[in-house]
């Protein structure tokens, strides 16, 4: 049986309406979303083998133009002009 999840008022209320809620694992801090079932089933029947990484040609072709634009070159080397971050 899956673990239990604390949820607040608003986080219940979400689930409620059928909108995703954000939450993190505490001990790892991966970030999830937690849908109904019902909704989560939903989208699986759109995207039923649906991968991620599927897209990311299709995303590198669409912004090829704008990756090689000169303007971009500013970010090519943003941390090499930036002040370090303070040490904590």
């Amino acid at each position: 049986m899956p673990e239990s999840l604390h949820l607040g008022i608003e986080q219940r209320q979400a689930l409620q309406q059928g909108r995703p809620v954000a939450v993190t694992e505490t001990a790892t801090q991966i970030e999830c979303v937690v849908l109904r079932a019902d909704v989560f089933e939903l989208i699986r029947k759109l995207l039923p083998d649906f991968d991620p990484r599927d897209a990311y040609p299709a995303i590198d072709a669409v912004l090829r133009e704008d990756w090689s634009d000169a303007r971009m070159a500013d970010y090519d080397d943003y941390e090499s002009r930036t002040p370090a971050a303070a040490p904590e």
